[in-house]
């Protein structure tokens, strides 16, 4: 028995014979050729297959993980049809009279390693969507393609690092598990492993590809990020065990639907799901969520060419709120920068996006926008119950024009006759520490918190969330993060407000009685660990 330890991305238990996943042969010769127009005429019917290959993969990934997830691929055809790409392509061919698969090569270096050099970590990001897009276009010019088949049997996928399209391209019903030598647990395909179900440890290493083969049998241990190949007769019978304890326990999980989150007790609190698109409405429903505590408006924006109008964002606000019946549903103002650009902002480059100019900075700086989104929202409160909170506050100021906004646009929408909910809830994210040291100076203001967890451990503990070189120092548990948040309770219903968690710590059942005892009202996660959650609040006795 051979051991290999990674980093677990999705809990669960796995266990077959090894598939190593082999990239198609890029390697790729410069060829000299004369006839410059027919190798660009190669490359652009490349491209349209491609184009038509991405489509394909879209419309799966649509079906399998959802819209938000999806928008990787339709990203991939907005680059095949970028001006710069296509131009250096052309002039590769036209100047050095070569190859239609050497000037896409090059082209890719030049550009990925373009985006790695960048500061901007969603732009770095996007040397790898380039190398993948160029991969596909030299696929097709030398007929090289995969059909994304896994043979017959199920089987652990194993290799170097896999692009979101090879991800979603193999046949889930025929993987069990993945298993990756690199990657970190904010890679697209972990991501992807994460919301398709399916087992996944990545960073085992190059020694691990190294050393094992075409159907070795292996455990894939997604909780504890291990990996055991050919395993002795001890470790298969313990993790068949830990495996069946867990299907047993998703199983037992199905039971609590319907039921109340409600602690032995008898202290009740709010499970709500969070989403970040109309199209996650229907997993919000199926795992039983009790409401839904961030909608992410921003992919409406994310999935744009231009700014999205104001009749589209209210039918997609009218939509989410209509389907959930009554159910609140809190929708996140705009929270565009950072890790999360969009060309047609004209945001300027930043030495520390993080820092700079993002979400209620953009808003309050660029009133056209913000109040193009407040008349939607306001416009579709009279389908639902609509609470509306704004990200990144640092001061009362900033919460106050907010506000008067929010009245401004209200006024303006009677005047016009258009009818505007009375009983909007209005709400604000803690997640800066700033925000949360003067929290009984910003509840007055409000009718609630929701403290995002990611950004708050990003802006209290000083560690780049997008970094995966210092994940170790990112400790989620951290007494600073904790006590911030237990002041930020304090203060809320000191003040009459009320106080929910949607970042990655609401799931982390480990602290739901410490976040309870606290007197957090609400928990939003994400919709399949609603009732994991729920699980946890029902077992839980704070009398004791």
């Amino acid at each position: 028995m051979t051991k290999y330890t990674g980093k677990g991305v999705y809990g669960a238990v796995a266990m077959g014979k090894i598939s190593v996943f082999k990239k198609q042969d890029t390697a790729i010769k410069r060829i000299h050729t004369e006839d410059s127009e027919e190798e660009k005429k190669r490359v652009a019917e490349a491209k349209q297959a491609a184009t038509e290959q991405l489509q394909s993969i879209y419309d799966k990934a649509l079906r399998e993980v959802g819209e938000t997830n999806a928008q990787i691929f339709e990203i991939h055809m907005m680059m095949l049809e970028d001006d710069d790409y296509n131009e250096s392509i052309e002039n590769i061919i036209d100047s050095q009279k070569v190859n239609a698969e050497y000037a896409v090569a090059v082209t890719a270096d030049n550009f990925a390693e373009m985006f790695a050099s960048m500061d901007d970590p969603y732009m770095q990001a996007r040397a790898a969507d380039v190398k993948d897009i160029s991969n596909r276009i030299i696929a097709n010019l030398t007929g090289n393609v995969s059909d994304g088949s896994a043979g017959d049997d199920k089987m652990i996928v194993c290799a170097d690092d896999l692009a979101p399209s090879e991800t979603i391209s193999l046949d889930k019903d025929k993987v069990l598990a993945f298993v990756t030598a690199h990657g970190s647990s904010n890679s697209h395909t972990a991501i992807l492993a994460r919301n398709m179900n399916i087992p996944a440890v990545i960073g085992v290493g190059s020694k691990f590809l190294s050393e094992i083969k075409d159907g070795d049998f292996a455990i894939v241990d997604g909780f504890t990020g291990e990996i055991f190949v050919d395993p002795d007769e001890k470790t298969t019978a313990e993790l068949t065990a830990k495996q069946k304890a867990d299907e047993e326990k998703k199983r037992l999980l199905q039971t609590l639907k319907g039921k109340e989150n409600v602690t032995k007790d008898g202290k009740k609190i709010n499970i709500y799901a969070n989403i970040g698109s109309v199209d996650n409405i229907g997993a919000v429903l199926l795992n039983d969520a009790g409401g839904i505590g961030l909608f992410r408006s921003e992919f409406l924006y994310l999935e744009n060419s231009d700014f999205p109008t104001e009749e589209q964002q209210f039918h997609a606000y009218k939509r989410v709120l209509e389907s959930m019946a009554g159910k609140k549903v809190i929708i996140r103002t705009l929270d565009i920068g950072a890790d999360k650009q969009v060309d047609y902002f004209g945001l300027k480059k930043e030495e520390n996006p993080a820092l700079g100019y993002r979400a209620i900075r953009i808003c309050l700086t660029r009133p056209e926008i913000f109040k193009t989104q407040l008349r939607a929202l306001f416009r579709a409160s009279v389908y639902g119950n609509l609470g509306i909170m704004f990200p990144m506050i640092t001061s009362v100021s900033e919460v106050e024009k907010a506000l008067a906004m929010c009245g401004e646009v209200k006024a303006e929408l009677k005047e016009q006759g258009i009818t505007v909910s009375d009983s909007v809830e209005l709400g604000i994210m803690i997640e800066t520490p700033a925000a949360a040291i003067i929290s009984d100076k910003l509840a007055k203001l409000v009718d609630f918190f929701s403290v995002g967890t990611n950004d708050l451990t990003q802006y209290t503990l000083a560690c780049d969330r997008q970094n995966p070189d210092i994940e170790q120092f990112c400790d989620t548990h951290h007494e600073a993060i904790l006590r911030l948040i237990e002041m930020s309770a304090e203060n809320a219903h000191k003040n009459g407000a009320w106080i929910g968690i949607c970042g990655e710590l609401a799931a982390d059942t480990t602290l739901t009685e410490t976040f309870l005892r606290m007197g957090i009202d609400e928990l939003s996660v994400s919709p399949t660990f609603v009732l994991k959650v729920r699980d946890a609040v029902r077992n839980i006795d704070l009398s004791k």
